[in-house]
């Protein structure tokens, strides 16, 4: 079969859009239950750096008034978690779930080190490195890999977007990354793409070109990562289609992107990590506008999912965390905004923490480090909890050091 170069194209876009679909997939193929108590992270990267003053608020702390004359929250506007922490306004929903008991909120969360950039911060945050340290490999990647030795239906990771990010790739096996089941179905059953993968054999291949140092020719790679998609496509739109969620969620992204995670939770699908992301949360400019908006789009969807596990008996065994790739310097600057930062807040939301509200102190706002906040707790302590306590993994092998573990699962 000749293929066009127009034609090549298409395939290597379905191929890229799907980021590489893995083929331990197919393993999943057959009759896999998931059991009620299946436990699931949901991770929400609040991308960009958000603001966690103005998101936990010391509305009680006159330095934080003082540093912010025209950004601070007033006590009076903010939603009183007891008389010296409030949150922000647009948070009334994680109010209700600090008042209900499913809301834990660590301060001062950070690293050795800081690093301000956004691009770099991040991949520390993604590969759990020190910052003197560059990875190739995720933390929830190198969770897929140690899952899947001696296993025969190795843990998945999904991230609801069209790019996988770093923190889900590890060395043998990466994550999901689709925006939207239904649509990468869909494509990937376009009869085009149908038709070439029927008639491609990997030793009549005509697009030619030199081998690699497995001795395989580069088009026979595309190809069969293209048939791991059409069969992952396949797969994931089948087991989200078993248990669709019929709870209202708000027509956002956010929303939508809650909403296909509830689907999958309720399905048969064997995932264990789902990450999304939310932003920009980089306010250099009218913070308060910016982080209102995004705040409202985070609270209405969270407050969606989790009335719908909930309602569906799900809501024990599913632990939503948030983080951002750092938080923002104490002081006002003169466009309303904050500039990069450094130590920031986590929210832990999920029926079955044993700690509940505030875990730590506020930031001290009177013991800075040339206006940026100290560090308190190393996020890795968290990742290394998480991965011990909720998911039952190795988390010395997988983050390449014993972590210290918290008391919040």
């Amino acid at each position: 079969m000749y293929i066009k170069r127009k034609e090549f194209i298409q395939i290597g876009s379905l191929a890229t859009a799907s980021i590489l679909l893995p083929k331990f997939l197919k393993a999943f193929e057959g009759q896999t239950m998931v059991p009620m108590g299946n436990k699931v992270v949901v991770i929400l990267q609040l991308s960009g750096g958000n603001d966690g003053l103005n998101t936990v608020i010391p509305v009680r702390n006159d330095l934080y008034y003082k540093a912010r004359p025209r950004l601070g929250i007033a006590k009076d506007k903010a939603l009183l978690l007891t008389d010296e922490v409030g949150l922000n306004p647009a948070l009334a929903g994680f109010k209700e779930l600090y008042d209900d008991g499913s809301l834990s909120i660590i301060n001062s969360v950070g690293y050795p080190n800081p690093d301000r950039s956004h691009f770099r911060s991040m991949d520390i945050w993604h590969t759990a490195s020190q910052s003197s340290e560059y990875w190739n490999n995720g933390w929830v990647g190198r969770y897929l890999d140690a899952q899947c030795k001696g296993c025969d239906k190795p843990t998945q990771a999904i991230e609801i977007d069209d790019i996988l990010s770093l923190a889900l790739k590890g060395d043998n096996i990466k994550g999901i990354a689709v925006k939207d089941p239904r649509r990468l179905y869909g494509t990937a059953n376009e009869k085009f793409f149908k038709e070439v993968n029927k008639s491609h054999t990997l030793a009549g291949s005509s697009l030619g070109g030199g081998r690699d140092e497995k001795g395989e020719q580069p088009a026979d790679y595309l190809y069969k990562t293209m048939a791991e998609t059409l069969s992952s496509a396949d797969y994931i739109f089948q087991q989200s289609k078993m248990h669709p969620t019929k709870a209202e969620y708000p027509k956002t992204d956010l929303g939508n992107s809650m909403k296909t995670i509830a689907s999958l939770i309720f399905s048969e699908i064997n995932t264990k990590v789902y990450y999304i992301s939310l932003g920009s949360f980089d306010t250099h400019i009218n913070q308060e506008a910016q982080q209102q908006r995004l705040f409202t789009e985070m609270n209405d969807a969270v407050k969606a999912f989790v009335k719908d596990l909930k309602t569906n008996n799900r809501f024990d065994d599913v632990m939503l965390f948030t983080f951002s790739e750092f938080g923002r310097r104490v002081a006002q600057n003169a466009s309303n905004g904050t500039d990069h930062g450094t130590a920031n807040n986590m929210f832990l939301i999920s029926g079955g923490l044993k700690q509940k509200g505030l875990i730590n102190p506020l930031p001290d706002l009177a013991d800075l480090d040339e206006g940026d906040l100290k560090y308190k707790v190393d996020f890795k302590n968290v990742y290394a909890t998480v991965l011990n306590k909720w998911l039952k993994a190795n988390d010395k092998e997988i983050l390449a050091k014993q972590y210290d573990y918290l008391n919040f699962i």
